[in-house]
């Protein structure tokens, strides 16, 4: 360029250098490149997530002889599905249901083959066990709740020989008729039982089925046959069949506790694996509302064994959606194929015979699989080795690689530009979870909690994009920061040090969970499994010096890690967000799943996020970012996609929840007078948009919070009709006034028959309780007065709501019984105490009550939308005072 005035020749201004063109740089629009990769990556693994084998038929058996036949089980599944719901005490349950089994078990029995014997109990028991849910502790009492127990004999049972048992349930909650929770179960069992029942040749050892009528009371049956059925003895180890969800695939969410010999044949015998410890330690965190039968003989029987449980589709858990119509074969198949298999390979196997010895018990499992097609176990002591030497070797292999090719002069350099890395890595992180807590805290300010409720696929826009957005914004500020013109690294080799830090961050995550015994630090020891493969190939074909070729290896190995992180998102997901509709309302479900797909979003893309060095623009990338986000806030807060549920109309439900109850309550003065009645309707607020809809059908009438109600100032337990402390207390009931139920027949009475002086401070009060109707006991010893024993169980759990003491106790009723004594003893300090010793409430539930509901409660139901699943009940609340 020559400047006329002065006739001189002058060179054109510079960009400035950091806006150079760098031969190492890449295209901006391949920023999207790599989010159309995890993308990629999240479609296969929900398809192989999701995926299920073919079913058999009748047809199959000649071709698979002795294999397990979906058809048959199906038929079975059928039949119960159409009985309906069968909560324990109903007639569907006690009766249509038991006899059903009973006719089956019996058809199975005629046409076993003639080697075989099948023993079948009918056990109706008795009993009761102190037990404590989500840290409220309660009495169970049970009362005629039924067991059909089939035993399958192996060689040489003597009745001391080791045994196997399978269990399932047959009752349900009230409203659903329980097709996959527990109908399923049973119809894989009854499929099983009728397969080996039908082989010429016994198993080694013995089988146990047993089909239990009270799971969902909760757990009662199961504590009946474990502790007082004779054949309970034998079992040396147990298979428990569940449902979370409402098919798909069965997961093994608990194994032991310890005996890692069971991980063992299950890696042996199943041939479509879908098991991971992570699972096991969430679900034993606490932070799943749910338990199992697991429990019970763990605790009770002190025998190890395996959970598996359906996990999607959890918004039909519990609902008149849990039925056949949301079923398929396929998912009997895959559960029937893993079951059949389990139980043949563990009753013909060394391991059961020597489950009690010492040296089987110790130590546990670190097991997962990859997609189903393959299962990886070992031992926790072989994870502090396996561990350890991933994560060293993820960030001293890719930085010995890069030093042999930049010599002496860089080698300080890539040690400076992985702590960057780390930095970085660190950085993204800490936003990431900030920005998505404030997405969600915004959200629920704005009433529009849940919008993903119905429509998962609005978390990666609201979340997981600000999540990419805010690593996108750390890469970036720490190439401002630390920026160095001097440094004798290419571009290349830059990033790939700046890889070496994100290598060190999981590996200082890897290593501190490993020697604290968290078993779920596999997950991101894989990811440093995949970055050492990927740096062994890098550095034997000499790629460190190349932007493309290096690229490519990189990219190629982290298709691998992507397709490991993503199903981790799925089971996440699928798991958290159905459980956000009935986890109350006190909570902001938002910062749960906005944290989730946080850490999913990191999981999933860290190995990627240093590439945005490589954009000639990562502006471009960011500002695609901002648009998506946009988009997903729009249809969230203004279009009906982000409306939270659904009905049926499209056969995908995802309704809301609503337990409304009817009740009358009666309150006693000492003479055992009537001194007041009163009744209304209460509510219970499942989710965070709850509240609303219960204030909308109470409309123009107000509701009242449950601890506000004016008889918390008098009454014990501020006179709610509680049927499960753990369900009702760790949610908020709201209480409207109103006309009495019907309760004609069926409310369980509570008759004082006298007192007796055990001692100078301690007196006996003994009561005549009548009724077989589903009902709950609440003692509140007055100030200075305690109870200390009492004939329900030997011991006497205390539990505190609204700031008083009370013991309460959970009375099951199957078969009706006949009327029975209840003792309490009661003890005060004062010698010469002459006052009221105890409130005493009996709260009598009707489920399944429909007959009798009167017009105001079936208009009260009426009002509720089709998108919501009401689940009515009536009681009757008397309150004593002795």
């Amino acid at each position: 360029m020559v400047d006329k005035k002065k006739g001189k020749v002058v060179k054109a201004a510079s960009p400035p250098e950091d806006e150079q063109p760098n031969l190492h740089q890449l295209d901006s629009q391949l920023g999207m490149f790599g989010v159309v990769l995890m993308l990629f990556c999240g479609t296969v693994s929900s398809y192989l997530f999701t995926s299920l084998p073919d079913a058999l038929t009748r047809a199959d058996l000649e071709s698979y002889p002795g294999a397990f036949i979906a058809e048959r089980a199906w038929e079975n599944l059928k039949a119960l599905n159409d009985i309906g719901p069968k909560p324990t005490g109903s007639e569907a349950n006690e009766k249509l249901t038991a006899d059903y089994l009973k006719r089956e078990i019996e058809l199975i029995r005629a046409s076993k083959h003639r080697n075989q014997d099948v023993l079948v109990e009918h056990q109706v028991v008795t009993g009761g066990y102190p037990i404590a849910f989500m840290g409220n502790p309660l009495t169970s009492i049970y009362r005629n709740v039924q067991n059909l127990v089939v035993k399958l004999p192996g060689e040489n049972d003597n009745g001391t020989n080791p045994v196997l048992m399978l269990n399932s349930h047959f009752d349900s909650v009230a409203s659903s008729p329980g097709a996959s929770d527990d109908g399923a179960s049973v119809a894989v069992m009854l499929e099983i039982l009728r397969v080996i029942s039908r082989q010429p040749v016994r198993n080694r050892y013995s089988i146990i089925f047993l089909f239990n009528g009270a799971e969902e009371t909760p757990l009662q049956a199961a504590h009946g046959f474990i502790t007082q059925h004779p054949w309970a003895k034998q079992v040396s180890a147990f298979l428990n069949l569940e449902s979370a969800g409402s098919g798909g695939k069965e997961v093994l969410f608990q194994s032991g506790p310890q005996h890692p010999w069971m991980i063992d044949v299950y890696a042996r015998a199943i041939r479509h694996p879908f098991a991971h410890a992570v699972a096991e330690e969430v679900f034993q965190s606490g932070l799943i509302p749910s338990d199992t039968d697991f429990r019970i003989f763990r605790d009770f029987g002190h025998v190890p064994g395996m959970d598996f449980a359906h996990m999607i589709e959890g918004y039909r858990y519990h609902t008149k959606y849990d039925n056949i119509d949301y079923l398929s074969l396929p998912v009997l198949q895959r559960t029937g194929d893993n079951i059949l298999a389990l139980t043949r390979e563990m009753v013909n196997s060394d391991e059961l015979a020597n489950a009690g010895n010492e040296e089987t018990t110790k130590g546990y499992s670190v097991f997962f699989d990859f997609m189903g097609l393959l299962f990886v176990c070992y031992s926790t002591d072989a994870a502090i080795t396996i561990n350890s030497l991933v994560a060293i070797l993820a960030v001293l292999m890719p930085y010995f690689g890069l030093s042999r090719s930049v010599r002496r002069l860089g080698e300080a350099t890539i040690i400076k530009e992985a702590v960057y890395g780390f930095l970085a890595t660190v950085l993204g992180t800490v936003m990431s979870l900030i920005a998505c807590l404030i997405m969600g805290r915004q959200l629920d300010a704005m009433g529009r909690a849940l919008t993903w409720f119905s429509t998962p696929y609005l978390i990666l826009g609201l979340y997981c994009c600000p999540a990419l957005l805010c690593h996108c914004f750390a890469q970036v500020i720490v190439n401002k920061v630390f920026a160095d013109k001097k440094t004798p690294l290419n571009l290349s080799q830059t990033v790939q040090s700046r890889l070496i830090g994100v290598s060190l961050f999981w590996a200082l995550l890897v290593i501190p969970l490993t020697f604290f015994g968290i078993r779920s630090a596999y997950i991101f020891m894989v990811l440093l499994l995949v970055s050492v493969m990927s740096s062994l190939v890098i550095a034997v074909m000499g790629f460190q010096n190349t932007t493309r070729k290096w690229l490519a290896v990189h990219l190629g190995f982290q298709l691998l890690a992507m397709l490991w992180a993503t199903q981790y998102y799925h089971m996440f997901m699928k798991l958290f967000v159905p459980i956000s509709g009935r986890s109350g309302g006190s909570k902001n479900p938002e910062y749960l799943v906005g944290s989730i797909a946080a850490l999913c979003t990191l999981l999933i893309g860290s190995y990627m996020m240093p590439l945005v060095q490589l954009l000639k623009r990562a502006s471009e990338l960011i500002s695609r970012l901002t648009v998506f986000i946009l988009i997903a806030l729009l249809m969230a807060c203004f279009t009906q996609v982000g409306f939270p549920y659904r009905d049926d109309s499209a056969k995908a439900p995802t309704v809301q929840r609503h337990y409304v109850t009817h009740v009358l309550r009666v309150y006693h003065d000492e003479r055992g007078l009537i001194r007041d009645t009163d009744s209304g309707f209460l509510f219970r607020e499942m989710d965070r948009n709850s509240v609303r809809m219960i204030r909308g059908v109470a409309s123009p009438e107000e509701v009242i919070p449950m601890r506000q109600m004016n008889t918390c100032e008098s009454e014990i337990f501020c006179a709610v009709p509680f049927y499960s402390m753990w369900h009702q207390i760790r949610f908020d009931n709201y209480w409207l006034p109103g006309p009495e139920p019907t309760t004609d027949d069926g409310v369980v009475s509570l008759a004082y028959q006298g007192r007796e002086w055990l001692s100078e401070n301690r007196t006996r009060l003994t009561f005549t309780m009548e009724g077989s109707t589903q009902s709950s006991l609440i003692v509140g010893p007055k100030p200075g007065v305690k109870l200390v024993g009492w004939s329900l169980i030997d011991e006497v759990p205390a539990t505190v709501f609204n700031g008083q003491l009370g013991h309460f106790a959970l009375i099951t009723h199957g078969l009706p019984g006949e009327p029975w004594n209840v003792t309490m003893d009661f003890e005060y300090a004062d010698k010469h105490y002459e006052g009221l010793l105890a409130d005493v409430a009996i709260v009598t539930t009707f489920w399944e009550y429909h007959e009798k509901h009167t017009q105001d409660f079936t208009k009260l139901i009426n009002k509720f939308p089709s998108w919501a699943h009401v689940i009515p009940s009536v009681a009757a609340m008397n309150i004593y005072v002795f």
